[in-house]
């Protein structure tokens, strides 16, 4: 039997305090309809890449209404989650009848109007088709809880970070999709939370003790386990780490196994929570200073930056000389557009950076040569998304002495070599990378980098996720099987317990 398979995209990972609101038309902007769907997500490292990929092996027809992903930004509008919930909706009955259906949610998208948005969309997909099979694929960064996926029959998230395997997690939800359709036979479903929140930094699945927990999870045999790391700038009454078990042995099972994870996760939160070291500004640079890299580039990291304009270590490495730095794609629309106004060769006044929040640091003044400028878009070669599409818009790159900045229109993520490549450069070429990344930076400059220095600033992303104002996360109430809440003044860590 050929089964039609449905699928929708939609994705967004939501810094509350942000104040830039995420509206239809930036969605509209990145997304994908219908046969446009499979024209450029075939043979991708993404959900839908590995939604097709199975389809394809197993003989069934994959039908997408549309696919959108933003990344990491601020909130949704209730306008743009009702509209694309609608869409969902819409398009299950207009194109149906399916015999199953893949959603891919972030699991950590916010909107003013919304408790929690993926569970909001999957519940309105199950009351409107409430006996078709509903797979849901996660980032691994989702804030999930039991309510969350009560209306979902099978749930899966990333189980790397960088999320090199995004592909194979459409692969994953859309395999279990079809094995329950071929077998009659729905899996157990079940969520547990160990009461623990990190900051994103420390998400990364390489770190010990986490990498042996994921190690153990990804090796669970035909228990599906997906251990999520949450997202603690997302203020929600389920922020946090969860774990998502799927077992084809059962409910029982299934809740056995995600306690199991669970209580691990919850008796190694202080290592979790600590795995790297954090350095401030000052100490970070003096570092560099004194122990430049061995002929290769050290990365800065300047993880607080929740929008890609962050100026607070741009701002300390003008007043120094740390050799050739790059800092690859700095948010700054107007910038752009004044560089490029300007022309290659040309001088120019730049108010630069700081502009979407008060936390970034302020806009920096300067005065840039300008080396290039004008539309820009490539094909991801890095393995984080590889294949799909970036579109920078007008884009310049420009010199402030030995400083190179390449200013973007729309937000995109700096984590590989692309950026470079791009231009016609590359990474190695520099002795300092401020990257904003959090993790997935690390596959591709791990290997490459002298050293990565993780660096706080006073942004919207801090490395003490205490210092969050959280306003619907209780914690006393949200984790009510483990220690005291915080919020005191012994702040040495960066968890919350």
């Amino acid at each position: 039997m050929a089964y039609r398979i449905g699928f929708a995209g939609f994705n967004l990972e939501s810094v509350t305090a942000v104040p830039q609101v995420a509206e239809v038309e930036e969605f509209e902007r990145l997304c994908t309809r219908g046969a446009e769907v499979t024209a450029r997500f075939a043979g991708t490292n993404t959900v839908p890449g590995g939604c097709m990929a199975v389809c394809a092996a197993e003989g069934a027809e994959f039908v997408p209404l549309f696919h959108t992903l933003l990344g990491a930004l601020g909130p949704a509008s209730d306008a743009a989650v009702e509209r694309f919930t609608q869409e969902i909706v819409d398009g299950i009955a207009a194109q149906g009848p399916f015999d199953g259906f893949v959603l891919f949610l972030h699991g950590a998208c916010w909107a003013p109007g919304y408790a929690d948005v993926e569970r909001h969309v999957i519940d309105r997909v199950r009351a409107a088709a409430p006996g078709l099979p509903l797979a849901v694929a996660l980032d691994y960064h989702g804030n999930i809880d039991a309510r969350t996926l009560a209306g979902a029959d099978i749930a899966v998230g990333y189980r790397h970070s960088p999320h090199i395997d995004m592909g194979e997690t459409g692969e994953r939800a859309t395999s279990a999709l079809i094995r329950l359709l071929r077998t009659g036979r729905r899996p157990g479903l079940a969520v547990a939370r160990p009461g623990v929140v990190i900051p994103s930094i420390m998400s990364a699945t390489a770190l010990e003790p986490l990498a042996a927990i994921m190690a153990e999870a990804r090796a669970a045999g035909d228990c599906d386990i997906s251990v999520m790391a949450g997202f603690a700038y997302a203020d929600s009454a389920n922020t946090g780490m969860s774990v998502i078990a799927l077992d084809w042995a059962g409910q029982a099972a299934a809740e056995a196994k995600a306690q199991d994870f669970a209580a691990r996760l919850h008796a190694a939160r202080h290592a979790i929570a600590q795995a790297i070291p954090v350095w401030g500004v000052e100490d970070a640079l003096a570092d560099v200073a004194a122990n430049p890299g061995r002929g290769r580039p050290v990365v800065l990291l300047e993880h607080a930056d929740r929008m890609n304009d962050s100026t607070h270590l741009l701002r300390a490495l003008l007043d120094r000389d740390l050799g050739r730095v790059a800092v690859p794609f700095l948010l700054d629309p107007a910038s752009a557009a004044a560089a490029h106004a300007a022309g290659a060769g040309a001088e120019v006044d730049l108010s630069l950076g700081g502009h979407t929040a008060p936390e970034t640091g302020g806009p920096v003044a300067v005065r840039a040569r300008v080396i290039w400028a004008g539309p820009k878009a490539y094909t991801v070669s890095g393995r984080y998304q590889r294949g799909s599409q970036v579109d920078l818009g007008l884009t310049a790159l420009v010199e402030v002495g030995r400083i190179r900045i390449s200013i973007v229109s729309h937000f995109a993520f700096a984590v590989d070599g692309d950026p470079f490549t791009i231009f016609g450069e590359r990474p190695e070429d520099y002795d300092v990378i401020l990257l904003r990344s959090k993790t997935h930076f690390r596959d591709f400059y791990e290997p490459m980098a002298d050293r990565i220095l993780v660096v706080d600033t006073p942004d919207l992303g801090p490395a003490d996720v205490r210092l969050i104002p959280y306003r619907q996360l209780d914690t006393a109430r949200a984790f009510p099987w483990c220690d005291p809440p915080p919020f005191n003044d012994n702040k040495t860590s960066g968890e919350v317990t």
